[in-house]
């Protein structure tokens, strides 16, 4: 996936997308609605035509209706988005993001055994690919 310039409005499309798998644009208006988001139903069957027309959502037509998906995988979005995240910010050190989360708040005992695993894992993801 290229690197998408997403806003969060168009984050939010695509996570109703993620979490039903499908829906039409009467439908993502209808959750957008829920979450206190007031957008004209017109402005969310634009919005899904550009995502479309970037590659991010594609649609089958069942009838006279759209059926909308998101042509990406969600972690693929996330990961785009914490590289740029990382590099515009932390020169692309991934020592410096960590060392900024941990140190801005309170890590429970559990986030950080959490955060050791992940490391260990690395770790030995690393070695079983370097030897």
């Amino acid at each position: 996936m290229s690197d998408p310039q997403l806003s969060d409005l168009q984050l939010e499309l695509l996570r109703v997308l993620w979490d039903r798998g499908e829906a039409t644009a009467a439908e993502v208006h209808e959750r957008l609605r829920e979450q206190d988001r007031s957008l004209a139903p017109t402005t969310v069957a634009t919005l899904l035509s550009r995502l479309e027309k970037r590659g991010l959502v594609a649609h089958d037509a069942r009838g006279r209706t759209y059926v909308y998906r998101a042509s990406v995988p969600e972690h693929e979005v996330r990961r785009s988005m914490v590289t740029k995240l990382t590099t515009f910010f932390f020169g692309g050190d991934p020592a410096a993001l960590v060392s900024h989360l941990l140190g801005g708040r309170t890590v429970a005992p559990d986030e950080l055994a959490a955060i050791e695993r992940l490391i260990a894992g690395a770790r030995e993801s690393d070695s079983d690919n370097s030897g």
